[in-house]
């Protein structure tokens, strides 16, 4: 056991909970939890401008509802907070301004028409997307001068031009970048808020975070990261890519594919613990005969050297199938007090509610075989709470 170990999970507040993003904060906390450390908790909130009201509630309740608890976040506090990013917003603009004065970041006052220009000029002559680099080597007399146009800069990183940026990835190995490949990315918008880089750097340190596990797509801005972190003199965290999850058509996983939300399979009556197992299969595995993990025994035998490169279909007849087997090993009265808000919600309204509870309890064994969703059970059982029989 390891207590230094701490991990986190920072969503961002856009929208429903995803599948994806339940997948890495179930591999984040089954990590935290085998290894005796922490899960921290983090609201990523900047992007301003794809904010929706009510997400931040929808992320608590799907984590909740598959089991996942955390040991420090917005909601509980901890000794690293605020945990909310749009509050920390101070610890942002005062890193940018360090990494000015030390002469790893600049002050660019390039117009968005000008950036569009630019990008339209590289795509007609077929060349790589990035920023031309116009103001990193401005003088003190031309920042004056654009600084004189009324004109609020942003904050961008000044990318090593050359050599490589090395790094270790628990699940990949030993990965290279050529930094002439990447250009100098934006650290601090001119609204004063951070893009996901600088503030993401920021926060892992700040927050004393030792692992880092998020998705694949991840992947390619970590030399970034780890650029970022030789600039501030910070020590970077462990990092962990999880593979990518796919649908049947080797894709990546999208509302095409059918449902992504978590709010869909709640409401559609998947059992937790089925998905729970469900998810913990995708790009993890302990042997290749083993299928069926009690919370226990995730807990007990997770590691991320076991975490597979390949990519993870996630395929929806599986997770059915596994959780009628869920369904059929539940005692009598735990799949009963399961059932009951479903017909509470599915039944027709000819039926009188409250349904009575023990009657309920003697009705739903009778189909508990066949069941393999909870939202089935109105169907199932319709004809056993209405008078009259078509």
């Amino acid at each position: 056991m390891n207590s230094s170990v701490r991990t986190r999970f920072p969503p961002s507040p856009t929208g429903s909970l995803h599948v994806g993003s339940l997948h890495t904060a179930l591999f984040a906390w089954l990590f935290a939890r085998h290894s005796g450390g922490a899960l921290v908790l983090r609201i990523e909130d900047t992007d301003m401008t794809r904010l929706v009201p009510g997400s931040v509630e929808a992320i608590y309740s799907g984590l909740r509802w598959l089991g996942i608890d955390w040991d420090e976040g917005p909601d509980i506090g901890g000794p690293y907070g605020p945990y909310v990013q749009s509050q920390r917003l101070d610890l942002y603009q005062q890193a940018a301004r360090r990494l000015v004065d030390e002469g790893h970041a600049y002050y660019c006052y390039c117009s968005q028409e000008r950036l569009e220009a630019m990008r339209a000029e590289q795509e007609h002559r077929h060349l790589p997307p990035g920023y031309d680099r116009r103001c990193r080597n401005l003088t003190p007399e031309e920042r004056n001068r654009e600084a004189a146009k009324g004109i609020v800069p942003v904050v961008r990183f000044k990318t090593p031009l050359e050599g490589v940026t090395a790094f270790h990835d628990v699940i990949w190995g030993d990965i290279k970048f050529d930094n002439r490949l990447l250009d100098d990315l934006v650290l601090l918008k001119s609204d004063g808020y951070p893009t996901y880089h600088l503030a993401n750097v920021v926060d892992d340190h700040g927050m004393n975070i030792s692992h880092v596990i998020r998705g694949e797509e991840w992947h390619s801005s970590t030399p970034r990261h780890i650029q970022l972190y030789a600039a501030f003199g910070w020590e970077p965290p462990v990092f962990a890519h999880l593979p990518l999850l796919i649908g049947a058509d080797r894709a990546k996983l999208s509302k095409r594919h059918g449902s992504v939300a978590v709010k869909e399979y709640q409401d559609a009556g998947y059992l937790p613990e089925a998905m729970m197992n469900f998810l913990a299969l995708l790009g993890w595995s302990l042997d290749d005969k083993t299928e069926i993990f009690s919370r226990e025994d995730l807990i007990r035998n997770f590691s991320l050297e076991r975490v597979s490169k390949t990519p993870a279909t996630f395929n929806v007849e599986k997770l059915k199938w596994l959780n009628g087997l869920y369904i059929r090993k539940l005692a009598a009265e735990d799949f009963a007090s399961r059932a009951l808000p479903f017909l509470e919600r599915d039944l027709t309204p000819e039926v009188k509610r409250p349904l009575d509870f023990h009657y309920v309890r003697r009705v739903t064994p009778l189909i508990q075989e066949r069941a393999k969703l909870l939202g089935e059970m109105a169907g199932l059982t319709h004809y056993f709470f209405v008078d009259r029989l078509e």
